[in-house]
């Protein structure tokens, strides 16, 4: 009776059906697993990223408290000086800025820039 049972169209097609459902089941949890592989590769470099970033705050935190920073500031945005230190200020720029002017117009452009490099 049970040779009978396995070679009826019926039941072949019953077969048929529950191997398709339980492929199209493993496909799936195939599918999500390599999804969620992928996620946590995704979020293992995130915070490889940001423990990268957290040590590069804590060495610019660790810079900003120090000594040699407070120092800088002071002399650069305060006008500030060491005791003992001598400073020298410049007020006569006028060498420093000075432009050649070139008052003809009808000069080609190659010997407006050759006057405006080694006029004296």
């Amino acid at each position: 009776m049970s040779s009978k049972l396995f070679q009826s169209k019926s039941a072949l097609f019953v077969l048929l059906a529950i191997a398709l459902f339980l492929a199209i089941g493993y496909t799936r949890a195939y599918y999500k697993n390599y999804l969620v592989k992928k996620e946590i590769t995704r979020i293992e470099q995130e915070i490889e990223s940001m423990e990268q970033k957290k040590l590069e705050s804590l060495e610019i935190l660790k810079y900003v408290m120090s000594d040699e920073f407070v120092e800088e500031k002071a002399r650069s945005e305060m006008n500030m000086k060491k005791p003992g230190e001598r400073v020298a200020f410049m007020t006569d720029y006028k060498e420093v800025g000075q432009q050649v002017e070139i008052k003809d117009d009808k000069l080609s452009n190659p010997k407006k820039w050759f006057r405006y490099f080694f006029h004296k």
